[in-house]
């Protein structure tokens, strides 16, 4: 049967290939050390677990919430994005909660895309950012992702070739896969540039806490004139270690805010209220949970980038970020990253996320999630080594290691 519309308009989802070989290698007894999914390994701290079961406790609670989000809440973000960032909220018309950034992002697609606008989006990012638009009937037109003077004339290029004019630009620093991060300076021409040509800016701040070397990233709502234009989207999924908690933030612009949060009023009553009222207590914590997710992943990154380098892997260390984003070595580039991936699963029993499911630009890379423990990942960077150093002897059969990706 043919498929439907929306469900055409989304290329296959590639990191499920990797998925099911992993799943078959597990069936058959393999130790699969799993870099590919970013999904938090680390509990929830204590006190907002204890918080939760506090509350669930009484009835009143269980009855359905504002999908806005409960006031308690919004004016805690609201304090945070003051301590953090010096940036002003009002509560009650520039936040809402969202059930974590990706929800937040697909239906701010819906409330504001019309079918055929352009949308501007990094390649490679984290796929939301763009298929949520291309659900919403939007059109994607790709853009670089590193923060720096290459960044700007394809955007001008857009404006001049684009039909219609883009309607938005999509931010994501500290970036997911690259980990770039951005500067406050980048941030002042973003938004003159989405000043001059009237384009909303959508910035994915879901890693604003995971940085490593004390220099804390900025938010672009920081630069002045920003909240006439921009929706910043944050997480708790990263932050405090609560990712199946499903709990994040879009903030800015109150029209933009507006229109999310009546889309949202169709389709959800909002989180549970216990774990609005966790997140609330998490918020207004004295941020010592948050410096001790940082320093564990610190010393994964630490751990990952020397231990994979002895192994013949050179991995750059990020900068922010629970990811790596390291180029394929060379003798297997010609494969692309799917097919790289596969045979780190088959070969050293690792599973890591080919950059070709991040888009095009990404298929000389692979992102490794910072997810294990740092005794797997040393593990991990064994496997790879006696793979990498048996691989001219073992695969000569199975695929040519000089052969060039068409």
């Amino acid at each position: 049967m043919e498929e439907f519309h929306k469900v055409r308009r989304l290329p296959p989802y590639v990191f499920e290939q990797v998925n099911r070989l992993k799943a078959s290698a597990r069936a058959g007894g393999a130790d699969i050390i799993d870099l590919g999914m970013g999904n938090p390994d680390l509990p929830t701290p204590k006190a907002i677990v204890d918080k939760l079961c506090e509350v669930v406790q009484d009835p009143r609670t269980h009855r359905y919430s504002s999908s806005k989000g409960i006031p308690g809440l919004r004016r805690a973000q609201a304090a945070y994005y003051a301590r953090r960032f010096g940036v002003k909220l009002n509560p009650d018309t520039q936040v809402v909660a969202t059930l974590g950034s990706k929800e937040g992002f697909a239906n701010m697609a819906q409330a504001i895309t019309a079918p055929g606008d352009v949308i501007l989006c990094p390649n490679p990012t984290y796929p939301i950012h763009a298929f949520g638009f291309l659900m919403a009937g939007g059109v994607i037109r790709s853009i670089p992702v590193e923060p720096d003077d290459s960044f700007f004339p394809p955007l001008e290029r857009a404006v001049r070739h684009s039909i219609p004019k883009p309607l938005a630009l999509i931010l994501n620093y500290p970036s997911n896969p690259t980990a770039y991060v951005a500067t406050l300076d980048f941030y002042k021409e973003v938004v003159a540039f989405a000043k001059k040509h009237d384009i909303i800016v959508l910035s994915d701040l879901a890693y604003s806490e995971i940085y490593f070397d004390d220099a804390p990233p900025p938010s672009v709502l920081e630069v002045p004139g920003a909240m006439d234009v921009t929706v910043e989207f944050t997480s708790m999924s990263k932050t405090f270690s609560m990712p199946g908690w499903r709990m994040g933030f879009a903030v800015g612009n109150e029209r933009l805010i507006a229109a999310l949060t009546r889309v949202k009023s169709y389709l959800d009553y909002g989180a549970f209220t216990p774990i609005q009222v966790a997140a609330t207590h998490a918020l207004n914590g004295d941020g010592s949970d948050i410096a001790e997710v940082r320093n564990i992943y610190k010393r994964r990154r630490d751990v990952l980038v020397d231990s994979f380098g002895k192994a013949g892997f050179d991995v750059p260390p990020p900068a922010a970020t629970m990811f790596a984003w390291a180029k394929i070595p060379e003798k297997f580039r010609h494969l692309g990253s799917l097919e790289f991936s596969k045979l780190l699963v088959e070969k050293a029993d690792i599973a890591v996320a080919p950059g070709i499911g991040f888009g095009e630009q990404g298929d000389d890379y692979v992102r490794i999630a910072l997810v294990e423990n740092e005794h797997r990942i040393r593990q991990a960077a064994r496997n790879l080594k006696r793979f990498l150093s048996t691989a001219d002897e073992t695969m000569h059969n199975v695929i040519s290691l000089n052969a060039h990706r068409s």
